[in-house]
């Protein structure tokens, strides 16, 4: 089963030993962030540095000044974290060392956006902004973030993509000093703080036939029970329990058929522009109501549009399967475990993982992520994916 692992531009540049490491894990591709958030990364190995910090979201490669002359909403260029063309530079050396490379892009995931454009971001029905995720029913938006996927997607001598947070982020994000688990929202708290009230989303609910002073109020007196600390268990039927089932289904039509257009035009655009051959893959939530950087899909829709989805497994890999049931002999499916032990990652148990993983229909995997990792925990993967036969 062919593997892949994440990796920074600042995991190899500057450490001429790191790619040929990172292919002696046993994996057959490496994917390189070329355009990524704001983040304070470890980098354990490094010959000249342990820390690095990324102070904003950013592209990690020149831009195409022409594509983006004249717009208000632009890529960022990183900082001394990742200059020049960090990507080109550490794809280069992960080529050289044998690796297949693919792009990591981050779409729809920007505080520093949302501060310098607070008209950008997804509003609550409290009012309340969040500058991280930006509203991708805003036409502006949604034309940046396509332009945006092409270009940091179809790099020089890339294979493949993998887009992640294609679709709506809400309240969940890992902020500085992040003060928000006081109370425990579950599925139902977090899919209702996360509903946008933003003026193009105002219009959406209009569109349905909605009064979006009224649906707002509904949200807020539905979160009632969820601040007393009463709220109910469970996925979507929480959720509709909460708000009631009539409001609950038409607030998660207009959220899932903005995210499925957006899906299908990004996908589109980067195949346009992508050359023969070019694999394009989604991290995904197979439950389209939730949030984040993988976003809820509609797995038949997705797997229509996509190659393949790249499914988060930490939990175990059950998500996996219902993607598995739509998925056709071309799709990929990939179980994304995270590898570091000290993020929650547990290498020591990959081998049983992946073959559980297998038998819901995984037929990749994805390590995140070998530049995070202790050489303890990459022993654990080289031993790991020597067994499974990765190769």
């Amino acid at each position: 089963m062919k593997a892949s692992t994440f990796v920074y531009p600042w995991d190899v540049n500057g450490d001429p030993e790191a790619a040929e490491r990172i292919a002696g894990l046993g994996v057959r591709q490496a994917t390189l962030a070329s355009a990524y958030h704001s983040t304070r990364a470890l980098t354990p190995r490094h010959p000249r540095r342990r820390i690095v910090t990324a102070l904003h979201a950013a592209v990690l490669y020149p831009v195409d000044a022409g594509r983006w002359q004249g717009r208000r909403l632009r890529p960022y260029a990183a900082g001394d974290w990742a200059p020049g063309d960090a990507y080109g530079e550490a794809a280069a050396a992960l080529a050289g060392a044998g690796l297949d490379v693919h792009t990591w892009v981050v779409l729809a995931h920007n505080s520093r956006m949302g501060e310098e454009f607070p008209d950008t971001s997804v509003v609550n029905a409290y009012g309340d902004r969040y500058p991280w995720a930006p509203c991708i029913a805003q036409p502006d938006m949604r034309a940046y973030l396509t332009d945006l996927a092409v270009e940091a997607a179809v790099r020089p001598g890339a294979a493949g993509t993998e887009l992640e947070s294609l679709g709506w982020y809400g309240l969940p994000h890992l902020h500085a000093h992040d003060k928000t688990a006081g109370v425990a929202l579950g599925d139902a708290g977090t899919y209702l703080m996360s509903l946008c009230f933003c003026p193009s989303c105002r219009d959406g609910y209009v569109q349905l036939g909605l009064d979006p002073d009224e649906l707002a109020a509904s949200v807020r007196r539905s979160l009632e029970p969820v601040w007393r600390g009463g709220g109910p268990d469970g996925g979507w039927e929480a959720v509709e329990k909460l708000l009631g089932g009539e409001l609950a289904t038409a607030t998660r039509a207009w959220r899932d058929s903005v995210a499925r257009s957006l899906q299908t035009d990004v996908v589109g655009a980067v195949r346009a522009a992508a050359p023969e051959g070019f694999q394009i893959l989604l991290h995904a939530d197979p439950e389209s109501y939730r949030v984040g950087a993988n976003a809820g899909v509609d797995p038949e829709h997705i797997l229509s549009v996509a190659d393949g989805v790249v499914v988060p497994c930490a939990a175990g890999p059950e998500p996996l399967a219902p993607f598995a049931g739509h998925a056709s002999g071309g799709n990929v499916l990939a179980a994304n475990f995270p590898v570091v032990s000290g993020m929650g990652g547990s290498p020591a148990t990959l081998v049983e993982d992946v073959t559980r993983a297998a038998g819901l229909g995984a037929t990749e995997v994805r390590l995140y992520h070998a530049g995070l990792a202790s050489d303890e925990d990459l022993s654990l993967v080289t031993e790991a994916l020597a067994r499974l036969g990765a190769r």
